[in-house]
């Protein structure tokens, strides 16, 4: 909550940027917080995917896709970089892509390990990078 916390992290933001280091903000698809997120110093966001993974396939899938896409629009016109993750998988990823254009990097752990290990690495890394192709 940077409307509660900003003030607290905006000193540790500056000097990790100070120090050359990239700051990227785990967030939630919400506009307010988003323009917050530059105004306290971050370069980028990371949109935190879990309700997107969960709709995925659902009825509310496209409403729920919706905020995200919103949300990265509003990252793109704060000038802050996109990332997104959390449950992100080969099932719901292509989508999000085409959706969400302004992704810049994912964050993909556990699915991307259990699928090297049943696909093999290369046919892992390779589907992957299909997805975000």
């Amino acid at each position: 909550d940077l409307k509660r916390d900003g003030e607290k992290i905006a000193p540790i933001i500056e000097e990790l940027r100070a120090m050359g280091v990239r700051v990227s903000l785990f967030m939630d698809p919400d506009a307010e917080q988003i323009r917050l997120a530059k105004t306290f110093g971050a370069d980028r966001i990371e949109l935190y995917t879990g309700p997107y993974a969960q709709a995925y396939g659902s009825p509310q899938q496209d409403d729920c896709l919706a905020r995200f896409v919103d949300a990265s629009r509003v990252a793109a016109e704060s000038g802050l970089g996109l990332n997104a993750g959390h449950d992100l998988n080969l099932h719901n990823l292509a989508l999000f892509k085409r959706s969400v254009d302004q992704l810049l990097e994912v964050s993909i752990g556990h699915a991307f390990t259990v699928d090297a290990i049943e696909l093999g690495l290369n046919r892992a890394i390779a589907a992957y990078l299909d997805c975000l192709r």
